[in-house]
Formats: structure tokens, C-alpha cells, sequence
């Protein structure tokens, strides 16, 4: 018997011509973005026995950014990093215009390393309500890897600043200690972002 042969067409489709956009000046989105970031400074204290037996406590800043989620007839709301808060025997809250204010934490969840944190209205100089805004967040489900992303924040405590890169991983798991020391495993919504300075 001879054996036929079925020819079929097995070409592969090519890739589609990009028709998205590379943006260059970020400045419009900071303008609108920056009231909205804030500094974090975390003031805590830490005993420590001396070679000689002796314990003694010594104080330790940490700093972080952290973004106004919400406002009530109380306070302001600001989302952060719970390793930033984390041991905080004082914050303060640095807003864009310079001027800062106490906090307290309201809830922590350190198996995603988030915190959130709120400011007295009445803490705020009346100049800084009018600088200040209130985050418009987006839904992070929509993010596609490839997307150009804008960076704000309290880098290294240095105060505010800007870098841009893009979206590199999406729903990437990540080790994290708690403040037990338990090591927790997190899924991240957008885990990495490649940048050109270090940001907390």
C-alpha cells in the first residue's frame, strides 16, 4: 500500500506592529501624582545588651513613601509598607509642600508588607489641605507586563523623587519576614519594576 502524505499549512503568524506609545516626559503625571505621596520616618527604639552585661536602648530612624488612599471628617489615610512602620514607636507623615505631622497606625498585614496609617485633619495646616490630594488608584488586575510604569517616592530617605521603567513580572512570589521573624510567602500583584535608582 503506498501511504499518502496530508500537507497541511504550518506557518506561523507573525507578530503584530506595536501601536503603543513610549512617553519620555513624565512631568504632567508627577505634577498630578506628587500631592498625593508622602514621606514616611519611623522613629524606634531597640534594646541591646552591652559585652559588659549592661542593656541599654538606642534610638533608629527608618523611612519610607507611602500614598493618600482615603480622607474622612478625621483623618487621612496613607497606605505604605509595613516593614516602614513596623516597631514604630513614633511617624511622622512629610507632605509634598514640606511640612510634616504625626501618625498612627490603624492596620497592619505583614504578609503582603502592607500597613496603613492615618493623619489628624487636625494636625494639618490649612496650606497643606490645599496642596495635598487624595490618590487616584487604578485596577492593578489591568496591569500587562511591558507597560511603562512612573515611580515616586521617599528613595532612601533622601526625599521625594521620580524614575520610570517598566512592568516586569506580574503575580511573582516573594519571601518576606514578619516581625516574629516568620518567613511569610507573598504573591505580588506587580512584583518587579525595573528602575534606575533605588527606591524603599
Amino acid at each position: 500500500r503506498q501511504r499518502q502524505m496530508c500537507i497541511r499549512d504550518s506557518s506561523v503568524d507573525s507578530t503584530a506592529v506595536s501601536t503603543a506609545t513610549t512617553v519620555s516626559d513624565v512631568s504632567d503625571i508627577v505634577e498630578n501624582v506628587m500631592p498625593a505621596i508622602v514621606a514616611v520616618t519611623n522613629i524606634s527604639y531597640t534594646e541591646y545588651r552591652s559585652m559588659f552585661g549592661q542593656t541599654k536602648t538606642y534610638e533608629s530612624e527608618s523611612a519610607g513613601s507611602g500614598i493618600i488612599v482615603s480622607q474622612d471628617n478625621d483623618y487621612l489615610y496613607i497606605a505604605t509598607n509595613n516593614h516602614v512602620v513596623s516597631g514604630a514607636e513614633s511617624l511622622t507623615i512629610t507632605f509634598n509642600d514640606g511640612s510634616a505631622a504625626p501618625a498612627t497606625i490603624k492596620g497592619t498585614d505583614s504578609s503582603v508588607d502592607l500597613a496603613v496609617v492615618a493623619v489628624a485633619l487636625s494636625d494639618v495646616e490649612d496650606s497643606t489641605m490645599d496642596a495635598i490630594k487624595v490618590a487616584t488608584l487604578g485596577d492593578s488586575d489591568q496591569a500587562q507586563v511591558g507597560e511603562s510604569s512612573v515611580v515616586i517616592g521617599n528613595a532612601l530617605g533622601y526625599g521625594q523623587s521620580v524614575t520610570t521603567g517598566v512592568i516586569s513580572a506580574l503575580s511573582r512570589e516573594v519571601q518576606l519576614e514578619d516581625e516574629s521573624g516568620n518567613t511569610v510567602t507573598s504573591t505580588l500583584m506587580l512584583s518587579l519594576i525595573h528602575i534606575s535608582e533605588p527606591t524603599r
